[in-house]
């Protein structure tokens, strides 16, 4: 758990870090679509490392549950966000990584439904 809770810190820091650096260094070299992009990219990092906080803290998912969710969200972060980075950073073209960002999507998705799974099965064995 602890580990989760690491990389979680370190992902929310790195999103403060690429935010400030989409909002600063990146102005003048990327147009205002490549920007819109990288500050999608920095606000789904984001969000999932909020919920990675609130996943690892909560005391109703055993560890498993918290490593599976985790596993997940850490995936989505690296395939979704990781590839709209490499897009606007190198000379990476999204047509040779097409595939890339929508799967990291998917990690995402599997994870959220997995919370959801998760929270009806609490329910329903109350």
């Amino acid at each position: 758990m602890f580990k989760n809770l690491i990389i979680t810190s370190v992902l929310g820091a790195l999103a403060i870090v690429l935010g400030a650096f989409g909002a600063h260094a990146l102005k003048e070299s990327l147009s205002a679509t490549e920007l819109l992009s990288f500050e999608t990219a920095v606000r789904y990092q984001m969000y999932h490392v909020i919920v990675l906080l609130f996943v690892n803290t909560y005391n109703g998912f055993t560890i498993s549950q918290k490593n599976k969710i985790s596993l997940f969200f850490f995936l989505g972060i690296l395939f979704f966000s990781g590839s709209i980075y490499a897009i606007n950073l190198t000379s990476i073209t999204a047509k040779s990584i097409w595939f890339v960002t929508p799967l990291g999507g998917l990690f995402f998705i599997i994870g959220w439904i997995l919370m959801i799974t998760l929270f009806v099965k609490k329910i329903s064995n109350k």
